[in-house]
């Protein structure tokens, strides 16, 4: 019998990414199930069955997301967006599963998460959420993501026709990863059900650490833009984000993912995604490369 696959957050650029390769791989062991919101934008994906959908409440509502699971063997539990709430919401979704009798959960996890005092606000949320799914019991992998690659364009702001990434990450590196490389990474994880990787938490990371200032290098060599690195204080930098208007729990994840990338908790390279998928990991510079679309608010 076919174990079922349950993919969260399949209209977003990372579920839809492992839903397609999924897919595409053919498993005779598997079949696939799409979680989300809104099934008008549910992706067409061949040999995914119906689309189940966690009504508009999301992970926050327990029963639907409950009754979504039922059947389930394996859930890939993509994180939830940046709220208020977000831990609040990985609990209810964990709990969802167990209450489901799903097996196993992959969930997505952030490099750092398994420090005692993260720096960045958003890894303590990571760290909590696998605190949970630990305590449940269940067949687990946390894969911990390293910062997309995708995010480097978006660091930037405009600034008399150049790119400047303005932050207070010093001379600190970060393992940029592209998220072609951890649907590549899920994918291998999702497929492989031999019990080699339960417990295991993976840090996937990009195949060299950058500094913001190398970064915005490679922007600049790829776009044909300027771009620079702007070095802030820690008052400089929540000043130019108050405007704006986003409450001081986001500006302070913003804020603090700099600072840890300051205090080099970001800098880890490890061969997650070569070992587990057979290729190399994709450079900065590869992934813009190959997707002009996270840049192109920039020209």
């Amino acid at each position: 019998m076919s174990r079922v696959v349950a993919v969260t957050g399949a209209t977003g650029a990372l579920g839809r990414r492992v839903l397609q390769r999924l897919s595409a791989a053919e498993p005779d062991d598997v079949s696939l199930r799409l979680i989300v919101r809104d099934p008008a934008r549910a992706p067409h994906v061949r040999g995914a069955s119906p689309v189940v959908v966690a009504n508009p409440g999301g992970y926050r509502d327990g029963e639907g997301l409950r009754e979504a699971l039922r059947g389930v063997h394996t859930l890939y539990l993509v994180s939830a967006s940046e709220t208020e709430d977000r831990v609040r919401q990985h609990l209810t979704a964990v709990a969802a599963a167990a209450a489901a009798g799903v097996q196993r959960i992959v969930y997505t996890s952030f490099v750092g998460a398994d420090r005692p005092e993260p720096t960045f606000t958003l890894a303590r949320h990571h760290a909590a959420t696998e605190a949970a799914i630990r305590s449940i019991g269940l067949r687990h992998t946390f894969l911990r993501h390293s910062m997309y690659a995708d995010f480097v364009p978006f660091l930037a702001t405009l600034e008399d026709g150049g790119a400047v990434i303005a932050a207070p990450a010093g001379k600190g590196r970060t393992g940029f990863v592209s998220r072609d490389d951890l649907a590549d990474v899920a994918t291998a994880v999702l497929l492989r059900d031999d019990g080699t990787l339960d417990g295991q938490a993976l840090d996937v990371t990009g195949p060299e650490a950058l500094t913001l200032a190398e970064a915005a290098r490679v922007l600049a060599d790829v776009t044909g833009i300027p771009a620079e690195y702007r070095p802030q204080t820690v008052e400089e930098a929540w000043a130019t984000r108050r405007p704006s208007g986003h409450p001081d729990w986001e500006i302070e994840g913003w804020v603090t993912s700099y600072l840890a990338i300051a205090a080099g908790e970001l800098a880890t390279v490890t061969d997650v995604v070569p070992r587990l998928t057979g290729h190399a990991a994709r450079t900065v510079g590869e992934h813009l490369r190959a997707h002009p679309e996270d840049w192109a608010h920039l020209r």
